[in-house]
C-alpha cells in the first residue's frame, strides 16, 4: 500500500477550511493549522455580554456558489444555514446636503424601478438594462473565468465568449465609474450602481467596468442573511472538514514553510525548491508534500518563504496596490434603531475625492500619500433588524464598517482610532436622526489596519487583500500554485479569483483543480466521490506525488 499524501493547510479561514476539506476527500491526510484559537480568519464573530457581532463579511451574496461548494462534499447548505431574504435589501443615506431623502432598495424591482424615476425620469429603466446586461456579465464570469486556474487561460476561450468578445473588451478597458456614467446622471444613482467596488477592495474609479455584474447581485438576485450570523458558515464548514478526516489544530503559529532547493526540470522550468513540511513558533516542524497557504500572500511571500523560494519578493508588491483597510466599530447600543436597516448605506457628496484620499491618486501609492477623511462613505450592519439573538433584549448591535487607508501606522497613538470612532458615530447619528446615538453605547469594539496587520498578518493592514483593479485580476492576479516551489499551492484574497467569501470557496475548489491537473473553466461535478484525487490526470500535482508510491 502507498502512503498518504500529507497536506498541511495554513489558515482556518474560509478558503483554508474548504481546500481542507476538499483534499481530505479527495484522499489526502490533511492537517490544518490555524494560529488562533478561534478559526475562521477574516469572517470572525465576538460576544460579549449578550451581545453578539460578525466581525468580518456581513452580505451574503452568490448563494449558488455557497451550494456548489457544499455539494461538492456531499453536503446541502441548507441543512446548515438557515438563508432569510432581507426586504429592505437595503438603505441608503445621501449627505445631508445633497437634498436627496434617504431611501431603501427592495426586493420588488418595479418598486425600486419608481424611486429611482424620482430620482432621474427614465433612471428605472435604464437602471434595469444595467441590470440585465450586468446579469450577463456575471454568468459568462461563472461560467468561463470564476472557476479556472489560467493554467491555460485559451480554455475560458468559449464561443460564447468569443461571441462577447466586443463587449467583454469594453468592461475590460472601461472603468465601473466610466460604465455608471453612461447609464444614469445622478450622483446617488451612481452611487447605488457603484458602490461594490468597496467589495473589491478599491472605488468604482480603479475596478474594471467587467465589476458591474456585482448589481446583479443585489438588484437582481437580492442579499441574504443567514439565521444566527455569517459565523454560521465557518461552523457548518469547520464541521464538514472534521467529518472528513480533517486534523484541526488551533494556536499553532506557523512561521516558515520549510523548502529544500530542488533543480528546474522540463516540466517545472522555474523551479527552485520542493516544500517539506511547516516549522512553527514552538520550533516543531509538521512534514508535508503538500502545503497549502491560506495566509495572507504577501506574508506567505516575504515572511514564510524564504526570498529565494518566493515568486513575489518584497520588491514587487512595492509596485501593487493594497486596497482599503477599514476602521470597524462594534457598538451595543441601549434602545432600538428603526432608523436604520438591516444594511445601511451612508455616501458622501465628495464620492471620488473620499476614496482619493483612502487609496491614492496612484496605482500603488504609498502609505504615508494616504489620508483619513473626516466626513466618510460608510456602512452599517444592524444584524438585530432581522436577528433579535444578536443582542439583549430592549438592544441592538451595530457594526460600523469606514474604508479607511491601508497604513498600519494609523491607530498605533493612544486614543486615535477612538477618536476617529467617535466622529464616524456621530456623522451616523446626524445623517439618521439619532442625534444620542453615541451616548447610547454600552459596549463597543474599535479595530483598525494596525490590527489586520497583527492578527491577520495582513500587508500594510489591509482589510479585504490586494483590490481588484485590471492589473490584479482575473489572469492577472496571482494564481494558485507557486512557481518555484510548484508543491506550494494558496488559496484566500491574495490568489485568483479574489477577495470575498464566493470568491475565496471558489480558490479552494481551484486547489483541487490543480492537484488534479483539470484546467477546464468549469467547476468540478458534484459530489465528488471520497478519493476522487487517484483520478488525477498525469500533468495534475497529485499524480507528481504519488507516482513511484504504489
Amino acid at each position: 500500500m502507498s502512503a498518504p499524501v500529507r497536506v498541511v493547510v495554513i489558515g482556518g479561514g474560509v478558503g483554508g477550511l474548504t481546500a481542507a476539506a476538499l483534499l481530505a476527500r479527495g484522499g489526502a491526510h490533511v492537517t490544518l493549522l490555524e494560529r488562533h484559537e478561534q478559526l475562521g480568519g477574516r469572517t470572525g464573530t465576538w460576544e460579549v455580554d449578550g451581545f453578539r457581532f460578525d466581525t468580518g463579511p456581513s452580505w451574503w451574496f452568490m448563494p449558488e456558489v455557497v451550494e456548489h461548494a457544499f455539494a461538492l462534499l456531499g453536503r446541502r447548505v441548507g441543512d446548515h444555514v438557515d438563508l432569510q431574504r432581507l426586504d429592505p435589501a437595503y438603505r441608503l443615506f445621501p449627505e445631508p446636503a445633497s437634498g436627496v431623502e434617504p431611501f431603501d432598495v427592495v426586493a420588488d424591482p418595479l418598486v425600486n424601478a419608481a424611486t429611482f424615476d424620482a430620482l432621474e425620469p427614465g433612471a428605472g429603466a435604464a437602471i434595469r438594462r444595467y441590470v440585465a446586461d450586468a446579469g450577463e456579465s456575471y454568468r459568462t464570469a461563472l461560467d468561463h473565468f470564476l472557476y479556472t486556474t489560467f493554467e491555460r487561460p485559451d480554455r475560458a476561450l468559449s464561443a460564447d465568449v468569443l461571441r462577447r468578445s466586443g463587449t467583454l473588451a469594453g468592461l475590460l478597458t472601461q472603468t465601473l465609474a466610466q460604465r455608471i456614467a453612461a447609464t444614469v446622471e445622478h450622483p446617488v444613482l451612481r452611487q447605488v450602481l457603484g458602490y461594490h467596488a468597496v467589495f473589491l477592495g478599491s472605488s468604482p474609479y480603479r475596478v474594471p467596468a467587467l465589476y458591474s455584474l456585482m448589481s446583479h447581485l443585489d438588484l437582481g438576485d437580492g442579499v441574504y442573511y443567514p439565521a444566527g450570523g455569517m459565523y454560521t458558515l465557518v461552523e457548518a464548514l469547520a464541521t464538514a472538514a472534521r467529518e472528513e478526516g480533517v486534523v484541526v489544530r488551533t494556536g499553532a503559529d506557523v512561521v516558515a514553510i520549510e523548502v529544500d532547493d530542488a533543480p528546474r526540470s522540463r516540466r517545472h522550468p522555474r523551479r527552485r525548491g520542493v516544500a517539506r513540511g511547516v516549522r512553527l513558533a514552538d520550533g516543531s516542524v509538521v512534514p508535508a508534500d503538500v502545503v497549502v497557504s491560506g495566509a495572507d500572500r504577501h506574508h506567505t511571500e516575504t515572511a514564510l518563504l524564504g526570498a529565494g523560494h518566493a515568486d513575489l519578493p518584497e520588491s514587487v508588491w512595492e509596485r501593487r496596490g493594497p486596497g482599503i483597510s477599514a476602521l470597524l466599530v462594534m457598538a451595543g447600543v441601549r434602545g432600538e434603531l428603526p432608523e436604520l436597516e438591516h444594511h445601511s448605506l451612508f455616501f458622501t457628496q465628495d464620492w471620488p475625492g473620499n476614496f482619493e484620499a483612502i487609496l491614492g491618486p496612484g496605482r500603488a501609492t504609498p502609505a504615508d500619500g494616504l489620508r483619513v477623511p473626516d466626513v466618510a462613505s460608510l456602512y452599517v450592519s444592524r444584524t438585530t433588524a432581522t436577528d433579535p439573538t444578536a443582542a439583549p433584549p430592549g438592544h441592538e448591535n451595530l457594526f460600523v464598517l469606514v474604508p479607511y487607508p491601508a497604513d498600519p501606522a494609523i491607530g498605533t497613538r493612544p486614543g486615535e482610532l477612538d477618536a476617529h470612532a467617535d466622529r464616524y458615530l456621530d456623522q451616523v447619528g446626524a445623517w439618521a436622526g439619532v442625534p444620542d446615538l453615541r451616548s447610547r453605547v454600552v459596549v463597543r469594539r474599535v479595530v483598525g489596519p494596525a490590527d489586520f496587520a497583527r492578527d491577520l498578518s495582513a500587508w500594510r493592514g489591509t482589510a479585504l487583500g490586494m483590490e481588484h483593479t485590471l492589473r490584479q485580476s482575473a489572469m492577472f492576479r496571482p494564481g494558485v500554485a507557486s512557481h518555484r516551489v510548484p508543491n506550494l499551492l494558496h488559496v484566500g484574497g491574495g490568489t485568483v479569483p479574489g477577495v470575498g467569501l464566493p470568491m475565496v470557496l471558489i480558490g479552494a475548489e481551484l486547489v483541487a483543480k490543480r492537484l488534479l491537473g483539470e484546467t477546464s473553466s468549469r467547476p468540478l461535478p458534484t459530489p465528488l466521490r471520497p478519493g476522487y484525487l487517484a483520478a488525477a490526470r498525469p500533468r495534475g500535482l497529485w499524480s507528481d506525488l504519488t507516482a513511484g508510491r504504489a
